[in-house]
């Protein structure tokens, strides 16, 4: 895969694309995450919670992250980062392995991680390359930067209560919506609950009433997207 550039700036033959989102009104979310042997106060205070609004945003969409140093040396990373670059084939236990993977992950792509900057590596498949894109208008605190690794074969799961306070589902309704979320197929999922197909279609029905979409494709894709809300 090539790097675009909505500028049209070429980089080694490829381009990328710079995104103009800001996550400054990201709300702040507990996560867990991992660190490696550094001093605790390495950032602090309001640094801190701007920079933990984003990871936690990140952990939310079942995003991978990892937190670079000014030497490109991995500092802080999540589970999601080391599930990522296991199906890559990776060791991705500890803090020296996770910043060799990223290496090898990005080694035939050109990529730049600069201070204070967010990159996003996006992973189709362990034959193809990654493309990476540069998020504009985003800084990074004490001169680190975050890589945020996404696997486009790992879908993420919405919060059942948040869809649930949203759009006023049921219980049933809830997991219909996040079976079909994940890709199962309707019938599929009548089958593996032992119900019938009337009361599979019935329930979807009311999914696309209360959510105001008119077909699977449509609320799947507003259930990815709801999935970054806490």
């Amino acid at each position: 895969m090539t790097l675009i550039d909505r500028r049209n700036d070429t980089v080694a033959g490829g381009r990328y694309i710079a995104l103009k989102n800001a996550y400054a009104c990201q709300s702040h979310s507990t996560h867990s995450s991992h660190s490696s042997d550094r001093p605790d106060a390495w950032l602090d205070g309001p640094e801190r919670r701007s920079l933990e609004s984003i990871t936690g945003m990140l952990d939310r969409i079942g995003c991978g992250y990892l937190i670079l140093s000014r030497e490109k040396k991995v500092i802080e990373w999540n589970a999601a980062a080391q599930s990522t670059l296991e199906r890559q084939g990776e060791a991705a236990d500890t803090a020296g392995e996770l910043s060799a993977a990223l290496r090898r992950l990005v080694a035939n792509v050109p990529a730049h991680f600069l201070p204070g900057s967010l990159s996003w590596v996006v992973i189709s498949g362990r034959s193809d390359r990654p493309a990476v894109l540069k998020e504009m208008d985003f800084t990074a605190p004490d001169g680190t930067c975050i890589v945020a690794l996404l696997d486009r074969e790992n879908r993420s799961s919405a919060n059942p209560q948040t869809l649930q306070r949203m759009f006023g589902l049921t219980s049933a309704e809830t997991h219909l919506a996040l079976r079909l979320a994940q890709g199962d197929a309707p019938l599929e999922i009548a089958r593996s609950w032992r119900l019938s197909r009337t009361t599979i279609r019935s329930q979807l029905a009311s999914l696309f009433a209360k959510t105001e979409t008119k077909r699977q494709a449509e609320l799947v894709a507003l259930l990815w997207r709801v999935s970054v809300l806490p």
